[in-house]
């Protein structure tokens, strides 16, 4: 790819050395230097830089807003989410909570180490937020998280712990029950499938991805439907996210 800044065009050069141009102003120029964008934000760790809160939160940005204008809409009454690391999801899905005035927190993580687990429980907002270690789709995991929805409660689910399509498959069949008609359960980092070569990815990553587990499930379970959401407001020309989670939203029908 070459940027000319004087001409204000990108040039984009494919395998076989055949190229086309596009002008800065288009909507062509802006997908392709956002496909190389997430890219190298990968291999320098973009998303190591970012903190909700005060605590580490290891999204890209683009992702989280896009998100927040999904829990508004939903507005649920729980949140799960599998993977907690240093708990920033889970305080920033805690604070879209106390703003809404409604929803509470539950986070699962297979290990969640001493020094995490202090610094969130100590944060303002834990109070909102109830945490579980363990397998994510242990049987007993997923029960203790079945015991925190009260029956009526609107449940959305986010899957970000192990990545692997099996692993995010036995995740979408245990916690694809609790998802309420009308919200959400999200793949996220299905971009595991565009990255094999980079560094820190696996040889397998083509298949081996959140995405290829959203597809399989879908197959089998009709009751859910890959729906990208739609932006609430918008009057610039870019349709599509810039994102690190490509089809992942499956909406209960």
């Amino acid at each position: 790819m070459n940027i000319d800044y004087e001409k204000n065009i990108v040039e984009v050069i494919d395998e076989e050395g055949n190229s086309q141009t596009y002008p800065f102003e288009s909507v062509e120029a802006f997908r392709e230097i956002s496909k190389a964008w997430l890219r190298i934000g990968w291999d320098t760790k973009y998303v190591y830089s970012f903190t909700w809160m005060g605590r580490p939160i290891i999204q890209l940005p683009d992702d989280m807003i896009r998100l927040q204008e999904v829990m508004y809409a939903v507005k649920p009454d729980v949140i799960v989410e599998t993977g907690i690391a240093h708990g920033g999801s889970l305080v920033y899905s805690a604070s879209l909570c106390q703003i809404m005035g409604k929803g509470r927190v539950v986070g699962v993580d297979i290990e969640i180490r001493p020094k995490n687990r202090k610094a969130i429980e100590a944060h303002p907002l834990f109070s909102m937020i109830t945490m579980f270690e363990g397998d994510s789709a242990a049987e007993e995991i997923v029960d203790e998280v079945k015991s925190q929805i009260q029956p009526g409660e609107s449940v959305l689910v986010l899957l970000d712990s192990g990545h692997s399509r099996d692993h995010v498959m036995r995740e979408l069949l245990a916690y694809g029950p609790m998802v309420t008609p009308g919200s959400y359960i999200v793949a996220m980092d299905g971009i595991m499938q565009d990255l094999v070569g980079a560094p820190r990815t696996d040889a397998d990553w083509d298949v081996n991805n959140p995405q290829t587990a959203v597809r399989d499930f879908l197959e089998e379970h009709p009751e859910f439907v890959l729906e990208e959401p739609t932006h609430p407001f918008n009057e610039g020309m870019i349709r599509e996210r810039v994102t690190y989670w490509p089809n992942c939203f499956l909406k209960r029908k």
